[in-house]
This record gives structure tokens, C-alpha cells and sequence, in this order.
């Protein structure tokens, strides 16, 4: 009862402001805002306070402001730069202290006629003030050139937020389609504007393995080329050819590192995903002998599956894995797991001994042998083991977490599991590679189905039949695009936007402050946003071929 009063409350709060004719057009909603009369005018004379804790951040603002404005701020270093306040000043400030309750991501912002002041108990809160600062700029203030003669202003306002969910995430389907590094970094860019904080980067499967691996150079050299682009696509839709016509790409682990330290500067942690046991002839075309045939294997048809009965086969995925886990520091390692055929299993001798050996007698146990023997190999590394909702086919690991896409979520967290929420079956919310109209001919080629902008916004991660006491076991959720039928980065962002802008509102915002019409209202500015900082975005988020389209 004191949640829903607190949550009728603050939705009071930002809807009064939001018929304001200034309101901010902030993207995911902030917890509270309260906005009043006036402005904060941000002139070349301006200057950046922070402590030493946030002299990240007040660098990133002041790099971002010059960009734009073309204003050399100056970012100073005080003990308490609250203390030191002056006429003109943005002060970001981290306090260390207990009295706080806004958790790692919250942030307290500030602005008057005089002053900015952003508060957090670190890094990352103060980091998504930031983002917050910026969006209640003219949208301008993106930009990567400098607008002349404009006047930069800050509405008065107050605002308390913090994160409904940790995990708010995209994933990008690197595997079918190769994005180069700085295309990758492009994405990353626009991520924290929209305080998303999980980057999921499928790097192998069928199509293309896409990480260099010093003990198996034959997964890039091999794994990372297919003779076609496949799926009907115009073959110069795409650059990612090679001279002779091979067509794909990897990174190399100096390319992964990069990355690596990109994302973190934007407080956002890379999840790797090494597909097993199935979706494998990227892998399995480059080193055969860890299959139940000996292949050959078609880049298109899934039939590519690890041998669970050959030992030689863990000690081959215990040895990318290791080389995997030293490039990502983040806790979790991705192992796919999904659409697995046992076919090949049920008529190889050494997965029929293993299956004897062990006292199985479904082939669905014997994926799960191999799950839990890689998850304590992930385990004893200091790391985490995710993978798709089939992970749970045959008894799901210990520790491991599940990215719920076809059912199960709600069973995994009741068992004392963490879950990801990122539905594509019985109900897409999650899945952004597919059409965003019904008039599928007044698009680019897709794969079919049907996800608007309206529904990704009603998408609730936490189940309803969850019982109370196991809700904290769901992280939160993600948006996926798988890459079949998007061979380029414009058409990535074309499907990523405005929709993962809607997911990141239902990952941080509170459930009950969400209003589709309100929401509809930010995404007009929000356009502007995007066209500043050069990002390809669906410009008719209506134009879905239904009659009445609503909330």
C-alpha cells in the first residue's frame, strides 16, 4: 500500500509537468521530476566543480558541452565542491555515505537560476544525471558540431531517479551479419542516453564466428567467412565482403579489449555469447572432430551440433572460454544453448556410452551434462553462466541465470534462478528484428511477425504469475536484434530506434508512471536527439497498418 501511494504520488509530480508547455521531453521517464519557473543558461563563462570521485563524469559533460557549443569549460577539482559553490557552476559530487537510499545507478539533480548540482553515491549515478542534463538541453546539444548563436538552457527542475531494473540491455546479433568495431562503438554511443547498461553481443553461431581465439586460429581463418550474404539481401546492401567474395569478419582481441574499455567509460558491461552445443558450424566447419558426424555443415541449416560424448570436446570449449573470460570482465558469460537437435546424439556411439555411463535415458539430460560441466568450468573463473530458456531442458544448472525468450522465466526465478526477461514466444515484446508495420511491403525485407512501438511499451518483465518473494530474481530485461535480414548499421539502428527507446523506459521508469500518450509526446523531441547525433531511426512510429493503435 505505501509503494502504491508513493508511485500515485510521483505520478502526480510528472504529470503535472508534463502539461507544462516547457516539460521536459526526458527519456525513460526520471522517478520524480519537478519542474518550475525559469532557467539555468549555460554560458562559455560556465564551470564544472566536482570532487575527485567524479572527475570522470565532469570530464565526459564537459568533452560533450564543447562539442556542441563550442565552450571551453573547465573542470576543477575541489574536496566538496557543494562547499564551493558559485554563480555559474555545474557541480557533480559523489557522496560515499549511508544516509543515501538511490542504490549504484540513482542520482539527485538539481538546477536553479544559479547553479546545477547533480548528486550520487558513485560513477554510474552520477554518470546517468548526466544523461538526464542532457536531455533537458535543446537537442542540439548532441551534435558533434557547433550551433551558432544558440541559446543553451536548462529548465528549472528537481529530480530524484533511479533504475526499476539492474539489466536493461540490448543484444546484437554479430554472427549473421558482421558490424565493424566502429560500427559496434556507434551503438554503444546512443546506449547511455536512454541509461541502458547491458550490451549482449551474439559473437558466433551458423553464420560466422566472430572473435579471434589465438589457440584455434582456424575459427577466424575459417569460422569467420561464408560464400553468400544469404536471406534474398542485395549482396551491396552490405560492405562486409572480403577480395576473394567470402563474406563475414571477427574482431580481433585487440578489438575486443577497445570495446571492452569504450563500454566501460559509458558504464555499460559487454555479455559475450559462445553459442553451444548447437547453432555451431562456425565453429565446427573450422575444427570437425568435435562433432558427432565429421560434418560437412551448412552455414544455414542448424545442423551443426558439439559432440557431448567426446571428452576432447570440453577441453575445446574450456579453452575458448578461457581465453573469452580474460577479454570481458563482466560477470556474466553467455553459452547460448537454444534450438538444440539431438538427432546426431542419438546415433553417436560415444554420446550413447556417455548417456549409459551417466544413467540418462533422455538425450535432453545429456545437454544439460554438458551446461552444468562448462557452468562450474565458468564457475571456478569467477564467472557467471546465462543462456537461453532451453538451458533449463533436462535440469538447469546450479548458478545459472536464464534469458527467458520462449517461456520459463517465471519457473527459473520460483527455483531461486535469475532471469532476463526478453520474450519472443508466446508474445514478442523483445524481439526488434521484426516488422514494425503490417504493411510489410512499405518496408526494408524482414522476417516477418509484427512488434509496433506501442507494445514493446507495454512490456512487463516480471511475470504475473511470480510469486512476491522470487520478483528479485528477475534482473530485468533486454531487446534483441538478430541480424538475417539487417546487413548494415542504418538498417540497425532503424530497428533498434525508437524501440529500444520504449524498453528503456520499461526497464528504469516505475510501472505505474508509464502513459502511452505522454510517452508518444517525448518521442517527437527524442527524434531530435537522434538527428543530432547522426542516428537512422524509424520516423513514423504510428504507420503499423492497424486501425487503432493504442495503448
Amino acid at each position: 500500500m505505501k509503494s502504491s501511494l508513493i508511485h500515485l504520488f510521483l505520478a502526480f509530480f510528472v504529470f503535472t509537468a508534463a502539461a507544462q508547455t516547457n516539460a521536459p521531453a526526458i527519456i525513460p521517464l526520471p522517478q520524480h521530476m519537478d519542474v518550475r519557473e525559469g532557467a539555468f543558461v549555460l554560458w562559455p563563462e560556465t564551470k564544472i566543480l566536482v570532487n575527485a570521485a567524479a572527475k570522470d563524469t565532469g570530464k565526459f559533460l564537459a568533452d560533450r558541452l564543447r562539442a556542441s557549443t563550442g565552450y571551453p569549460l573547465p573542470v576543477k577539482v575541489a574536496a566538496h565542491p557543494l562547499g564551493t559553490r558559485t554563480e555559474g557552476t555545474i557541480i557533480l559530487e559523489c557522496l560515499h555515505c549511508g544516509a543515501w537510499t538511490l542504490g549504484a545507478e540513482g542520482y539527485d539533480l538539481r538546477v536553479s537560476s544559479n547553479s546545477v548540482v547533480i548528486l550520487a553515491t558513485n560513477q554510474a549515478g552520477l554518470f546517468y544525471g548526466v544523461q538526464t542534463l542532457l536531455q533537458l538541453l535543446p537537442p542540439e546539444i548532441l551534435a558533434d558540431k557547433v550551433s551558432v548563436g544558440r541559446q543553451w538552457t536548462i529548465p528549472r527542475v528537481t529530480i530524484i531517479d533511479q533504475p526499476r531494473f539492474a539489466w536493461r540491455g540490448l543484444m546484437l546479433d554479430v554472427s549473421r551479419h558482421f558490424f565493424t568495431k566502429t560500427e559496434v562503438e556507434q551503438i554503444l554511443d546512443v546506449m547511455p542516453l536512454y541509461k541502458l547498461n547491458m550490451f549482449h553481443m551474439h559473437l558466433v553461431d551458423d553464420q560466422g564466428w566472430r572473435i579471434e581465439i589465438k589457440k584455434y586460429p582456424r575459427l577466424t581463418s575459417v569460422g569467420a567467412w561464408r560464400n553468400e550474404i544469404n536471406f534474398t539481401l542485395d549482396p551491396k546492401s552490405s560492405k562486409a565482403w572480403r577480395a576473394d567474395g567470402k563474406y563475414g569478419g571477427f574482431y580481433t582481441q585487440k578489438d575486443i579489449r577497445e570495446l571492452v574499455r569504450y563500454a566501460a567509460a559509458r558504464h555499460i558491461t559487454i555479455v559475450p555469447e559462445i553459442e553451444m552445443p548447437g547453432h555451431s558450424a562456425g565453429a565446427l566447419s573450422a575444427y570437425p572432430q568435435y562433432s558427432c558426424t565429421g560434418g560437412p555443415f551448412s552455414r544455414d541449416k542448424d545442423d551443426a551440433i558439439f559432440c557431448p560424448g567426446n571428452e576432447e570436446t570440453y577441453a575445446f570449449l574450456e579453452n575458448i572460454l578461457g581465453e573469452v573470460m580474460k577479454l570481458f570482465p563482466g560477470p556474466f558469460v553467455h553459452i547460448g544453448g537454444d534450438e538444440v537437435s539431438t538427432a546426431d546424439w542419438k546415433k553417436c556411439p560415444k554420446c550413447q556410452a556417455r548417456m549409459k555411463e551417466e544413467g540418462f535415458h533422455d538425450e535432453r539430460q545429456l545437454q544439460s551434462y554438458l551446461i552444468q560441466r562448462i557452468e562450474k568450468f565458468v564457475n571456478v573463473h569467477g564467472k557467471r553462466l546465462i543462456g537461453w530458456s532451453e538451458i533449463r531442458k533436462g535440469g538447469l544448472a546450479k548458478n545459472a541465470a536464464v534469458m527467458d525468450w520462449a517461456g520459463g522465466g517465471a519457473e527459473a526465478a520460483s527455483a531461486g534462478h535469475d532471469v532476463v526477461m526478453s520474450p519472443y514466444a508466446p508474445d514478442d515484446f523483445a524481439y526488434l528484428n521484426v516488422y514494425q508495420t503490417l504493411n510489410a511491403g512499405s518496408e526494408p525485407a524482414g522476417e516477418g511477425g509484427f512488434l509496433p512501438l506501442s507494445k514493446v511499451y507495454r512490456f512487463e518483465p516480471k511475470p504475473k504469475d511470480l510469486a512476491p518473494q522470487f520478483q528479485p530474481h528477475i534482473l530485468g530485461g533486454q531487446g534483441n536484434l538478430w541480424t538475417e535480414y539487417v546487413p548494415n548499421l542504418r538498417q540497425a539502428e532503424y530497428m533498434y530506434f525508437p524501440r529500444a527507446c520504449a524498453m528503456a523506459e520499461v526497464l528504469w521508469s516505475p510501472k505505474d508512471l508509464r502513459n502511452w500518450t505522454n510517452f508518444l509526446a517525448r518521442v517527437k523531441i527524442n527524434e531530435q536527439r537522434l538527428e543530432a547525433k547522426g542516428v537512422n531511426y524509424r520516423r513514423d512510429p504510428l504507420n503499423t497498418g492497424e486501425k487503432h493503435l493504442s495503448q
